[in-house]
């Protein structure tokens, strides 16, 4: 038995002599049959990192067991910094709120060249091809122009449609399960100038979209992808209604022409 120890002790040592001639000047391993303490350890740690060019480790060989600790911990513990960041909700989450900014007259034809004509008694309009002598039926249209602070689209723009001399404005609400265009009487106009997007006033908003030279579609802002719309001259239905874009038989084209 005490051969064979002999034996480990001169082969450790002519591994230590091997791997001394390998490390850099100042530094030397020495092979230790004792049993392996963490301060061992430890020290290890340290001569690793000063072969591998470490300069976190700057304490020397000699420490108190509470800085030995404290060496491992920052050596095997990572820290992680969890910063709780509050941000401000996206423009698309707030309200916009629609600001008049003015109003002109218009008339409106459709795409057939018929025009609208309001019926008082059923409190509807009309669309139907004016002759000559009857064109002072024609209706005209007070268009009043909105702006948003953040514009929710680029090119449409809000618009108010109210009859010319009376206080009848067209609106979009559902009727029957589906959106239908409405005229409704406001008489304190002031409810106009400024509507939220989240109030039930922006029935009273339409999207106007030019297509061309006065050629507009105008589109429920309440109801998007809803139209306004009136018949093709072969359908019998002469009520100025809303309708989605792909309806076969309505036009959603108009020219929209400014009177002043």
């Amino acid at each position: 038995m005490e051969f064979e120890s002999n034996c480990s002790l001169i082969k450790n040592a002519a591994n230590s002599a091997a791997w001394s001639a390998k490390l850099p000047q100042g530094l030397d391993l020495e092979v230790s049959c004792h049993p392996i303490t963490m301060r061992h350890i430890a020290n290890l740690i340290i001569a690793m990192e000063r072969l591998k060019g470490g300069k976190g480790v700057t304490m020397g060989t000699e420490f108190k067991d509470k800085d030995l600790l404290n060496f491992l911990l920052e050596s095997a513990v990572e820290e992680h910094i969890v910063l709780e960041l509050e941000s401000a909700p996206p423009a698309s989450r707030k309200a916009a709120v629609f600001s008049s900014t003015s109003q002109y007259e218009y008339s409106i034809t459709d795409s057939e060249n018929k025009s609208w004509v309001l019926m008082k008694e059923a409190m509807e309009l009309h669309s139907m091809m004016l002759q000559g002598g009857s064109s002072y039926h024609k209706v005209h249209l007070n268009l009043s122009t909105y702006v948003t602070p953040v514009p929710i689209e680029t090119e449409a723009r809000p618009v108010a449609l109210g009859i010319k001399g009376s206080n009848l404005y067209l609106s979009c609400s559902t009727s029957g399960g589906r959106p239908t265009l409405h005229l409704e009487e406001v008489v304190d106009k002031e409810q106009l100038k400024s509507i939220s997007q989240q109030s039930d006033m922006v029935r009273f908003l339409f999207y106007r979209r030019t297509t061309g030279v006065d050629i507009s579609t105008l589109e429920s802002a309440r109801f998007r992808n809803w139209f306004i719309s009136t018949a093709m001259q072969q359908d019998n239905t002469k009520t100025v209604d809303m309708c989605q874009k792909a309806a076969p038989s309505r036009l959603t084209t108009f020219t929209i022409q400014r009177h002043n």
